[in-house]
């Protein structure tokens, strides 16, 4: 009774890992084609990876663009049949227990050299989507203080903006 217990529990375990596994294949696969897509200007297969409500942060400060936002600021550099070209270089992929949310954060190697790609996947209607991507320069704690200098007229000018809102 025990060995059939045992092999039971090891069964489930052993399911419960192939199935994170399949997710996170899943996953990469969903990642890499919409760099892909980004790479080969395919506006459609790009955006289409994209929850509808997705959102995309860019390297700038004042660049959250909401889905339709971000389509619009895109649109000329696919239709130029030239967008950008990030590879992955690193990635970790995480995803929660009911395999609905998962979120990720990679290495990029792009025409701006390493950056940081991180984000929220959603499942949605059995196709993982992206829903929320951040990308970050990345930048060497050693050349930190030189890189604020560089932008810190900008800074302190949309600073003084922001606080004006609030």
């Amino acid at each position: 009774m025990k060995h059939k217990i045992f092999t039971l529990g090891l069964l489930m375990v052993s399911m419960t890992i192939f199935s994170q596994n399949t997710e996170k294949d899943k996953i990469n696969n969903v990642l890499d084609s919409w760099h892909m897509a980004a790479a080969n200007a395919d506006f459609e297969a790009y955006f289409e990876k994209m929850t509808k409500d997705g959102v995309f942060l860019g390297t700038d400060a004042t660049e959250n663009w909401q889905n339709e936002e971000f389509r619009s600021f895109s649109k000329p550099y696919f239709d130029k049949g030239k967008a950008w070209s990030f590879t992955a270089v690193e990635r970790n992929i995480y995803v929660d227990e009911s395999e609905n949310f998962a979120w990720f954060d990679e290495l990029l190697d792009t025409q701006m050299k390493i950056c940081r790609g991180s984000g929220v996947l959603q499942k949605v209607n059995g196709q993982w989507k992206i829903a929320h991507y951040v990308l970050s320069i990345a930048v060497p704690n050693e050349n930190v203080d030189e890189l604020v200098q560089i932008k810190q007229a900008k800074d302190d000018e949309l600073l003084q903006e922001l606080k004006k809102k609030q």
